[in-house]
């Protein structure tokens, strides 16, 4: 049985803009699949589906052998959204991380110990009693990142992890999600990144699926790429 299985998932905006079109594909346990496009092919729309945020106008999403009820959240699932500021409201960093487990009623000293566990595993304990506005872009993705993984999702659903991040930050982001367990489904136009940590590549153009194989794959084909209005990875030349 598949871990995860979109079953002809479509999605219509209110303005009647029809941003996915009959999507389907299935994930194994463990699996990262790179979910790649150009803007507005419909990838983070995509995700927000699967994560239960919006709903399908037509089609479903199956956990585990469960059909996933639209607006009900199994906790299966936990997504990391492209903008992390959206996710920091609290007044230090261990308390944005643990606000999930805290709203559960795990008492303050406890909800911190586990707040500082999750940000160890993205190797960020030192941000626990820092300010969330006055961190980086790169720590600001490592600490949103852990507020998930306090939760003990087992699907980790990733928009665009690597944008707007320096050189830097953006090999600290993808050396930590590569070694993550958690089944992973990433949202992306950073085809190096794919090409550095993506077991599958699941392509969309204009809310459809044109391609999904095992990585590299059509990651390094240039005619395909430029079809969907990609290029090739800028390691590209170094990996043919």
């Amino acid at each position: 049985m598949h871990q995860l299985a979109v079953r002809h998932i479509s999605f219509i905006y209110d303005t009647f803009l029809r941003s996915l079109e009959d999507i389907s594909f299935t994930v194994d346990r463990g699996e990262t699949v790179c979910v790649v496009g150009a803007n507005g092919s419909g990838k983070s729309t995509l995700l927000q589906v699967i994560a239960s945020a919006l709903p399908p106008s037509t089609g479903e999403i199956i956990i585990e052998g469960h059909p996933q009820k639209a607006g009900e959240h199994s906790g299966k699932t936990g997504m990391v959204f492209q903008e992390p500021d959206n996710q920091f409201f609290m007044p230090t960093v261990w308390e944005d991380v643990a606000f999930g487990i805290l709203k559960k009623g795990m008492k303050p000293e406890e909800a911190r110990e586990q707040a500082i566990a999750a940000l160890k595993i993205v190797e960020a304990a030192d941000l626990a009693e820092r300010l969330p506005h006055k961190i980086s872009g790169g720590e600001k993705q490592r600490a949103a990142l852990s507020s998930i993984l306090i939760m003990e999702p087992e699907i980790l659903l990733l928009d665009e992890p690597t944008a707007a991040l320096d050189p830097k930050a953006r090999k600290n982001i993808i050396t930590v999600l590569g070694r993550l367990p958690n089944t992973k489904i990433i949202a992306s136009h950073d085809l190096d990144m794919a090409l550095d940590i993506a077991s599958r590549i699941v392509f969309l153009d204009k809310g459809k699926i044109a391609a999904d194989c095992p990585a590299p794959g059509l990651l390094l084909d240039e005619d395909f790429l430029q079809s969907i209005g990609l290029e090739l990875p800028l390691s590209c030349t170094k990996r043919r």
